[in-house]
């Protein structure tokens, strides 16, 4: 389940691939079909959440894994790869980073 709390030893990573409106629903099929059966099972896989934007052009992934060292295995998976070189190819653009959780906020509860 996905925790984002300040503070927090998970590895965070954003992901946002730009894509044309045709291929968003591809992507978003993608990036299911590759955290159901591949990232989800892999060591230290903690979360994922898959967001895809109204305008058309972009989907974002928010991925926590439990360290940073699991994130690097992830990346030496071969199953996993193999979902990201088709991503290449239906982006237009990929723009990933790691996070760090500085702030949240939520709504307060009433008192009385």
């Amino acid at each position: 389940m996905t925790t984002i709390t300040q503070n927090s030893s998970l590895f965070t990573l954003i992901n946002v691939f730009t894509v044309t409106p045709e291929r968003q629903r591809e992507m978003v099929d993608l990036l299911v079909e590759a955290t159901e059966h591949t990232v989800r099972l892999l060591p230290g896989f903690i979360s994922a959440n898959i967001h895809q934007s109204l305008d058309g052009v972009r989907v974002t992934n928010y991925v926590q894994w439990k360290n940073k060292e699991a994130f690097e295995a992830f990346l030496h998976n071969p199953e996993a790869t193999a979902h990201f070189k088709i991503a290449e190819q239906i982006a237009e653009r990929i723009d990933y980073h790691p996070y760090l959780v500085v702030h949240t906020a939520a709504k307060a509860e009433a008192s009385g």
